[in-house]
């Protein structure tokens, strides 16, 4: 089977470190026999490559100094930062659709479109160019469903076309899926996707509070507000009333400045590390080292919050004890009393009291490490994805071809 993935981003070099679980994916894939290949913008005029073996086809859709509004962060993000990149979506989309129409024609058994709005229009212009033969996949990740349903209403019967005309429909989590059917009543199997770091050729993995230093927590993340980090230092003083505790921060983002203000403000210099955008590597140590793994996620500003928290995964696989907010996708993962703690959002005090409770039971935070981690090894293994996936492929092909025989 040869699917072709449409994506926003993927990864410019080998050594580049965004979307890694968008390359594990289509890496498993890969293993697994099916034929899988990447269409995605250009950057600064990057041509057709390929990325850890992955066939990458690059649209170009800007002079390359200019093509930018991708890959750097998101696009939203970027507009929202950047108003005047909006000049470039006519050129993008046009960029866009010449590229699907082309690999279209060669006719791939299926388009899998990612952040469907507006790429269902790159995957609809794939699947007319191939006849109608390839059948469409649109996955939905939250943050498209609460932008138009919050900031742009007038884009609603562009996310419901994307929606019906899709052959099949994922979405990231329960919570999205959920959101999906509240526009457009239709069946939604739910995808997750796996921890992109795991345990290969990580450091000594010791178990949480198996020390006698401070209690060591971690955070990682892009430094944006729905992450929460805000509320997890103004939880630091309270912790410190009863035991010493060391915060690190991993990560890159806009609100960084405003996170480093609030270490100021409440005297937290001394405990909270910023460690900026760690590697591969790194994140094995920091994950194998930490006491408690924290997502403190909080629905922010334009609406917008954790559609699953692949982070929890990571941590989860090295038999973390993780606490984090009870909202989005993240219930999914974090089960009381089997995989974690759950949190109300937005509370540092909630969120204090939380892990000061775990420090005061480190068995019982060992116990439901290990518990975690077997959690995570089954339900949201890559073998098992891939599975889960490889059926609503199928699911879409029969679906399409019932469909042309209609038609026909």
């Amino acid at each position: 089977m040869r699917v072709i993935h449409v994506v926003t981003a993927f990864p410019r070099t080998e050594d580049d470190l965004i979307t890694p679980w968008m390359v594990g994916l289509v890496r498993e894939q890969r293993r697994s026999g099916i034929e899988a290949e990447v269409l995605a913008p250009a950057y600064r005029g990057s041509r057709n490559h390929e990325i850890s073996g992955i066939p990458v086809h690059r649209f170009r859709y800007a002079p390359a100094g200019l093509e930018t509004l991708t890959h750097d962060e998101t696009v939203p993000e970027r507009l929202i930062r950047r108003p005047h990149y909006g000049g470039l979506l006519p050129s993008y989309l046009a960029g866009g659709l010449r590229a699907a129409a082309a690999l279209g024609r060669s006719a791939p058994q299926v388009v899998h479109v990612h952040w469907p709005m507006p790429h269902a229009l790159l995957g609809a212009t794939l699947r007319h160019a191939s006849a109608g033969r390839t059948a469409m996949v649109c996955s939905y990740y939250s943050v498209e469903l609460n932008w138009v349903d919050k900031k742009l209403a007038w884009l609603r019967p562009l996310l419901r076309w994307s929606i019906r005309t899709a052959d099949a429909v994922t979405a990231i989590s329960s919570s999205t899926a959920s959101r999906i059917q509240d526009f457009v009543p239709t069946p939604v199997s739910v995808v997750p996707f796996a921890a992109a770091v795991d345990l290969a050729d990580a450091p000594e993995v010791r178990a949480p509070f198996a020390h006698d230093g401070p209690v060591e927590l971690l955070f990682v993340g892009r430094l944006v507000e729905r992450k929460g980090v805000e509320h997890l230092i103004r939880a630091l003083p309270t912790l410190l009333r009863d035991r010493p505790v060391r915060l690190t921060v991993v990560g890159e983002g806009s609100w960084e400045p405003r996170l480093r203000e609030t270490v100021r403000d409440t005297g937290m210099e001394e405990h909270v590390r910023f460690a900026g955008r760690a590697t591969d590597s790194e994140l094995r140590r920091l994950y194998a080292a930490c006491d408690v793994f924290v997502l403190p996620a909080v629905v922010d500003r334009k609406g917008d919050t954790e559609g699953l928290g692949v982070v929890l995964l990571e941590a989860l696989r090295f038999g973390r004890p993780v606490v984090a907010s009870e909202l989005g996708g993240i219930p999914d993962i974090v089960k009381p009393g089997r995989s974690g703690w759950l949190v109300p959002p937005g509370d540092p005090e909630a969120l204090a009291r939380t892990l000061g409770e775990l420090a005061a039971a480190p068995e019982e935070a060992r116990r439901i490490g290990r518990a975690g981690r077997e959690f995570a090894n089954e339900r949201f293994s890559w073998t098992h994805l891939v599975g889960k996936l490889g059926v609503c492929y199928e699911e879409a092909q029969a679906f399409r071809h019932k469909k042309r025989t209609r038609e026909i």
